[in-house]
């Protein structure tokens, strides 16, 4: 998928159907002077219904077609005939999506499995015909009630990211090239800062073909909380990953203190994010030799006493099928 296609947050309008209104017919027959009243109902108006579907990953969708309108439903006849119901508008949206109301910013519902089924709008309720209030002394109501009118919405929808894991760290870590030598995925690499403006995903083949799904995050920055850099933009998407595999590259100034900084943005955005189970790799490893490497893990095995930690380099696979080893024990455990 490339990066244009990636769409994750657009704004759509959407209207439900009016209801039809109910008939107010007397029933009129050869040899049958006074038939009485015989109105139909009128239908109900179309709903707007949002359903999830597990083979879409993004909202590119909704970039060209932003106004979903449900039909309207049809009047009441004679022979206490009902209208016909409105056609119903379905939307498919990728799982991960959340609904909110534009104007007051409350989250309406949020879509995680495939084929589940939400109604953001329902069409108008039909209008009752008049033999509904026929009684012993009105007996011809020349009156029937009116259908509801449907309503109307300004929505956004926001897509964050289902992974199993979340690529954490500060731009040029090596996140990319991590997701390219794992998986099938072919984000953009190069050797400066922000190469990824979106998420991409990959779907990295683990032994007795199984398999679990990487998603490589935009760099963050330190105060990317407040939104310096891409901000939220990327924060969003971590809040969906089952685990967080922190890259932070080997020739770092300070492995620890980087580490720190990435906790805190997440803390700061939402500390919930600390609850997922973390590992830290250090990439970049080819650089070093065997004798600087014990050197940093003394360091190191005090520094991240409460999170494991290892070290890999995409370029020349090392540590790269532990790793796999590792996310996946970690995954199921």
């Amino acid at each position: 998928m490339t990066e244009g296609n990636f769409v994750d947050y657009v704004k759509i309008h959407a209207s439900s159907g009016n209801g039809g209104k109910g008939s107010a017919h007397l029933h009129r027959e050869k040899y049958i002077t006074k038939g009485g009243p015989d109105g139909g109902d009128g239908g109900r108006g179309g709903h707007v219904i949002v359903r999830g579907n597990k083979n879409l990953w993004t909202l590119v969708g909704f970039k060209f077609k932003r106004h979903f309108k449900a039909g309207h439903a049809g009047h009441g006849s004679k022979n206490r005939s009902s209208g016909a119901d409105g056609e119903d508008v379905y939307m498919d949206v990728p799982l991960g999506t959340v609904f909110k109301n534009s104007e007051t910013n409350e989250v309406l519902f949020e879509i995680t499995e495939d084929g589940e089924e939400k109604i953001l709008l329902e069409g108008g309720m039909g209008g009752r015909g008049n033999w509904h209030f026929k009684t012993a002394t009105n007996r011809t109501p020349r009156y029937a009630q009116p259908g509801v009118k449907g309503q109307e919405i300004d929505v956004i929808l926001e897509l964050k990211v289902l992974a199993d894991v979340g690529l954490v760290g500060f731009p040029n870590a090596g996140k990319s090239t991590l997701l390219a030598a794992i998986t099938s995925a072919k984000p953009k690499i190069a050797d400066y800062e922000f190469t990824t403006l979106k998420p991409n995903l990959g779907i990295v083949k683990q032994r007795d073909f199984q398999s679990f799904v990487m998603a490589d995050i935009p760099g963050i920055i330190e105060g990317a909380a407040e939104g310096k850099g891409l901000g939220h933009y990327f924060l969003r998407h971590i809040e969906r990953n089952a685990m967080l595999l922190f890259l932070i590259p080997a020739d770092s100034n300070d492995i620890s203190k980087e580490y720190e900084i990435l906790l805190d943005e997440l803390r700061r955005y939402n500390p919930e994010l600390l609850d997922k189970a973390r590992l830290v790799a250090i990439s970049k490893s080819d650089m070093l030799d065997k004798e600087l490497m014990d050197e940093m893990k003394i360091e190191l095995d005090k520094d991240f006493s409460d999170v494991p930690y290892m070290f890999i380099s995409s370029v020349s696979q090392l540590g790269i099928q532990e790793l796999k080893d590792r996310l996946w024990d970690m995954l199921n455990s």
